[in-house]
């Protein structure tokens, strides 16, 4: 398939180039020291990545220990009551933690491993990423530093549990609005300072090269599945594919999949209370370029040109940027990038569990809401949804908010 010029039967080998860009976004804004730091991890994994022993420890253990394959649910219940559509979702949330992350975790921390560093460091909002990547590092006997930010702390109580559990040391950021972006912040200022002994494991597909494409290698896994096991299922292809997106790890490891084949494809953002600047996280649909943490991408910008100040009720999607591979494709037409607000959210939430039994996280809730919203405008045909975390973080947060509907 060709788009817009670009050929999808050799993306994955023209994407990202051999400096990290895809397109004009990507590449690696570090200091030059931090540079050398880049390059020794993008080696590693440039080497790592070929290895058979690398590649059958990393199926084992997914297999063995992760649970996967993860399998594909037919919403049979929900799909009746909104007529001739039929929804499926791939279930993530039934990945060991609870969610995608530990996709990537296991592979950054194998890495580390082989490239001799005793730290991980990474920052979470949700708690998912902080609780996979907990769970690498007490699986291959390396410390672990987790930076979250207070508002998410309060929010996220269960995981902060678990990373505590599981030996890992969670570090409260309370400078600006104190979640996700001063979380990266922190945890990259951390790193900066650690970066012989350590390796920072970025949650996303964002950051400096390498971490886009080998966050994005990592969460293929899904894509690779889902596409096999939707046809094994159904004798075809679905006609449209959807996730949400904040950073875009969960949507990149469907997308791919689905990249080079007559699907359409669907990134969901958090447009939380509105459009006001603050009020959402809607970076790709209401964003522009620009550089953070790293990486260049479309961002959401204040006054003053700096990362703006966002909001949602889903503590994994309140960034104010997103992966580059998502701007690129954003900018292609590949994927539409589309928005889900909070009361949506909320009440996909509640839809998908009294109707199937199935709690999704509140970040996979929007895609729920989309993939509803989506059959809702369809005759016929059928939605694949990424659920890609379970709910049970959220629970507590959601019925002191929200109460039970």
């Amino acid at each position: 398939m060709e788009f817009n010029n670009v050929n999808f039967d050799t993306y994955f080998k023209n994407y990202p180039d051999e400096n990290g860009f895809f397109g004009k976004y990507g590449g690696a804004y570090v200091s030059p020291e931090l540079q050398k730091a880049m390059v020794e991890i993008n080696d590693a994994y440039q080497t790592i990545c070929k290895s058979a022993k690398f590649i059958n420890e990393l199926r084992r253990i997914r297999k063995e220990f992760q649970g996967r394959p993860t399998p594909i649910s037919h919403l049979e219940r929900l799909s009746n009551k909104l007529g001739n559509v039929q929804l499926y979702a791939k279930r993530e949330d039934l990945n060991h933690t609870g969610a995608h992350k530990l996709n990537h975790c296991m592979g950054e921390v194998l890495l580390a491993k082989y490239m001799g560093k005793k730290k991980v460091i990474a920052e979470t909002g949700a708690g998912q990423h902080g609780v996979a990547l907990a769970t690498a590092a007490a699986y291959f006997g390396l410390e672990c530093d987790i930076y979250m930010g207070a508002v998410d702390i309060k929010k996220q109580a269960p995981n902060v549990a678990r990373m505590k559990i599981l030996g890992a040391r969670v570090v409260e950021v309370t400078d600006g609005l104190q979640t996700l972006k001063e979380a990266v912040d922190a945890a990259f200022a951390a790193y900066c300072r650690e970066y012989k002994d350590a390796i920072y494991c970025i949650g996303s597909v964002l950051g400096p090269h390498p971490f886009p494409l080998m966050v994005r290698d990592f969460q293929s896994v899904i894509g690779i599945e889902a596409r096999a096991q939707f046809l094994e299922m159904t004798g075809e292809l679905p006609d449209a594919v959807v996730a949400c997106v904040g950073g875009g790890s969960n949507a990149m490891g469907l997308f791919s999949g689905f990249l080079n084949d007559p699907v359409d494809i669907y990134g969901i953002e958090p447009l939380g209370k509105g459009t006001t600047l603050g009020d959402h996280a809607a970076s790709l649909k209401y964003g522009e370029e620009g550089i953070m943490h790293g990486f260049n991408s479309i961002m959401l910008k204040d006054e003053n040109g700096e990362p703006a100040p966002v909001y949602s009720v889903a503590s994994g999607l309140d960034y104010p940027s997103s992966g580059p591979e998502h701007a690129f494709l954003h900018d292609l037409g590949r994927v539409k990038y589309d928005v889900i607000n909070d009361e949506e959210t909320i009440d996909a939430f509640f839809e998908l569990s009294r109707m199937e039994g199935i709690i999704p996280a509140i970040e996979s809730s929007h895609a729920v809401a989309y993939g509803i919203k989506l059959a809702k405008t369809l005759k016929k045909g059928s939605v694949l949804i990424n659920l890609s975390g379970r709910g049970d973080k959220d629970m507590d947060y959601i019925i002191e908010k929200y109460g039970i509907r």
